[in-house]
């Protein structure tokens, strides 16, 4: 608990974790809508919009996981006293 109120454990990416579940959800949902106006597209849809949500998700993630390394680096490359 402390972590997270002082700011050195990001709850953002937990929070992309669900995102992406509701944006997988949301986009098989879309995909068989779309597949009354338009087979191909909709079978499209149901495929590559979740893949395409884990993509974005996923670089979003990579922003993260970017900071922490740089603190760890920070942190390891500190001169000692």
């Amino acid at each position: 608990m402390e972590e997270f109120l002082a700011f050195r454990k990001m709850i953002t990416p937990m929070i992309i974790q669900v995102i992406f579940w509701i944006g997988v959800v949301l986009a098989v949902i879309l995909g068989f809508v779309m597949l009354f106006q338009n087979v191909l597209l909709g079978l499209i849809q149901i495929i590559v919009g979740p893949i395409l949500v884990r993509i974005w998700c996923e670089l979003v993630i990579l922003a993260f996981k970017m900071l922490e390394t740089l603190q760890e680096i920070r942190e390891n490359t500190r001169p000692r006293a």
